[in-house]
């Protein structure tokens, strides 16, 4: 199934800007919104800022697993 979705004219020029030209605008869009290749990332970080990083998305995660519980328990009173 295909979705319009409406853009200001500025972010679609960005888009069309970096566009490559092998790829559909959908692909570009993928490519410029996903996450990095893990692999392309081997040997940018240190091992002590990897362990780093762990850390600050398992405290950034408890976070967010506190606020989902709160919530929960406000729609549950």
């Amino acid at each position: 199934m295909t979705k319009m979705i409406r853009v200001p004219d500025e972010y679609h020029a960005w888009v069309k800007a970096h566009n490559r030209d092998d790829e559909t605008m959908f692909e570009t869009l993928r490519r410029l919104t996903r996450e990095p290749d893990p692999e392309a990332l081997a040997g940018i970080l240190s091992s002590d800022e990897v362990e780093e990083a762990r850390a600050a998305a398992e405290r950034f995660g408890g976070r967010d697993r506190e606020r989902w519980k709160r919530a929960r328990e406000a729609f549950e009173e």
